[in-house]
């Protein structure tokens, strides 16, 4: 049989490099430079790498500035002199556990903010306390953030005291409280007296301590404030009846829903 002599010629090596290509090992890799602009009156940013004399570095450090203040020296401090420590004796006993002591609070108390729908004049709801339910007459916002009021007391019996505003229904209703003299009143007006109690057996056995009544001082300030307020209430149709009267609510009524 015979071979063909195509099959006797060889094949071209694959691992020929192709013409018109380099190898990337022995390409020549190109170094771009970046310039920076710098603005004209501007100094260059200073190479913190680079050195520096001792008389370059003395002017950056700003010795020279606080030797020229202090008349060519460096101030000395004097440390602060030691309190002397109190001595203090041990104690004979100790407590067999261990006392749990309160942390010191740095809370400041501070008045709460007025609500804006609440201005010296305005009719108020009292929705908790002994007047739970009655409309009574603001007139002013002391220090400590509560609320002063009045019936007046002609009116509805109630006196001059101090409410929570959180605690009220600002209504739409307005009083003239103009002329209304409230300068002397302020949370020390209103403090009550603290008496301490002993506990003894003949005091747990003793009748009830009689109620303190009102000074003649207290008496007359509520008339003097409530004289004027009740000659505005007069003036204005059906407000004295409106002071008079309890707030309620029946079924089906929603007080967020409602306009005061």
């Amino acid at each position: 049989s015979k071979v063909n002599s195509t099959s006797t010629q060889k094949m071209p090596a694959t691992t020929a490099r192709k013409t018109g290509k380099r190898s990337v090992g022995k390409a020549k890799k190109v170094v771009r430079k970046v310039l920076v602009r710098t603005k004209i009156g501007k100094k260059a940013p200073h190479n913190e790498s680079a050195t520096v004399g001792r008389s370059a570095s003395y002017k950056r450090s700003g010795k020279w500035a606080v030797k020229a203040k202090n008349k060519g020296k460096f101030p000395v401090i004097k440390a602060a002199a030691k309190k002397p420590e109190a001595k203090t004796k041990a104690p004979r006993f100790y407590a067999s556990e261990d006392t749990p002591k309160p942390f010191a609070r740095r809370d400041v108390k501070k008045p709460c903010k007025l609500r804006a729908s609440i201005t010296p004049g305005t009719v108020v709801i009292l929705l908790a306390g002994r007047f739970r339910g009655k409309r009574c007459v603001f007139l002013k916002q002391l220090s400590s953030g509560l609320l002063m009021v009045t019936g007046p007391y002609k009116v509805n019996g109630i006196p001059i005291r101090r409410v929570n505003q959180a605690f009220v229904i600002a209504t739409s209703t307005k009083v003239d409280i103009t002329g209304v003299d409230t300068a002397k009143f302020d949370d020390a007006y209103f403090a009550k007296k603290v008496v301490k109690k002993t506990k003894n057996a003949d005091d747990f056995f003793a009748a009830d301590s009689k109620k303190e009544e009102l000074s003649p001082a207290r008496k007359a300030d509520q008339k003097t404030v409530d004289a004027k307020i009740l000659a505005a209430v007069k003036k204005q149709e059906m407000l004295k009846a409106y002071l008079n009267s309890r707030f309620s609510l029946s079924k089906g009524q929603n007080p967020h829903a409602m306009v005061f």
